[in-house]
């Protein structure tokens, strides 16, 4: 009995010696997401950083929580990290969608200096939600796809497009469309039984999800550029030892940076693939631009209006760039 109470003891300081921290992470996208792989090889960095001491266990495609709910989960402590797209909070507050704002930022260059102005002012909102950014990788501009081919701005009227955030809602309402909100993971299915006609997202989305059995027509209006963040609770970041701490932002900062430079790259061979797989790759026609434009100047204006002195310091800063 005292042997078995030594062995037991023995084991038991082993165990301390080997202390492991478990994270999970829950994301809305799909394993084969760019930015869930990208996610995944951070997790692999943590673990090799920190000699196997934090174990990040990602949760892909909604089977942990539902898109719409990975945020609320790590702010009430339910999860210690998460990815989340950051327009997705929008209606918490103007400043999580400045992103999404169409033709704002229509480019990689350009995304990247907005997402510098309004860094200070998302990551202190946050905070205050007690989230601590790790990193934020933008998918490839928001481009429309479409059952139908969309010749002029009365092609949309009556059709039922796609939102999943207030800036996507809204420009369906401006479109005269009627905007239906439906999850990515769940958007095949929704074009499988007519719940959905037409709507805006990225060519990388496209491919992963197979969009090409279902869609013929895409248009790259490559409206705006929107970021998806990976967060940690600020409470299980406060927990880690400074060296794991430290670990934990040195694969960060890689992942933001290989995030950055993959979606780039990435966008343009998605493209080539959508077409290479059937869907009729086109321009959009003046008349459908000049009415984006529009839009996009609406939206704008109106997104101010709401997004007081902190949304005009974002912008304001932005287009000092």
């Amino acid at each position: 009995m005292k042997k078995l109470l030594v062995s037991l003891a023995a084991v038991s300081c082993m165990g301390g010696a080997f202390a492991q921290t478990k994270w999970d992470l829950p994301t809305g996208y799909a394993a084969n997401s760019f930015q869930t792989q990208n996610v995944q090889q951070f997790a692999n960095e943590v673990d090799q950083l920190t000699g196997g001491k934090l174990k990040i266990t990602l949760h892909p495609g909604g089977s942990l929580y539902k898109a719409n709910e990975i945020k609320r989960a790590v702010q009430t402590g339910q999860v210690q990290a998460a990815e989340f797209i950051l327009s997705g909070a929008a209606n918490e507050n103007p400043l999580f969608g400045v992103d999404s704002i169409p033709f704002l930022a229509t480019s990689y260059h350009d995304a990247k200096h907005l997402y510098v102005a309004a860094k200070p002012a998302q990551d202190k909102l946050l905070a205050s939600q007690g989230i601590k950014v790790l990193f934020t990788v933008p998918w490839p501009g928001q481009s429309l796809y479409s059952l139908k081919p969309i010749t002029t701005p009365a092609d949309f009227a009556g059709t039922k497009m796609r939102a999943y955030n207030p800036a996507t809602t809204r420009i369906a309402q401006l479109l005269k469309a009627q905007p239906v909100t439906i999850q990515l993971a769940e958007l095949g299915q929704a074009l499988a039984t007519g719940g959905v006609q037409n709507f805006l997202t990225s060519s990388a989305s496209g491919v992963e999800s197979k969009l090409h059995e279902q869609v013929k027509y895409f248009y790259p209006v490559s409206a705006w550029l929107p970021r998806n963040a990976t967060v940690v609770s600020q409470k299980a970041f406060d927990a880690l030892d400074k060296p794991t701490q430290a670990a934990v932002l040195k694969a960060a900062a890689a992942a933001e940076e290989r995030g950055w430079a993959t979606s780039e790259k990435l966008d343009g061979e998605y493209q080539k693939e959508l077409a290479a797989k059937g869907m009729t790759i086109s321009a959009p026609s003046d008349s459908i631009k000049k009415e984006l434009t529009a839009i996009g100047e609406t939206m704008t204006a109106e997104w101010l209006k709401t997004a007081g002195a902190d949304g005009q310091a974002v912008i304001d800063a932005y287009r000092k760039k």
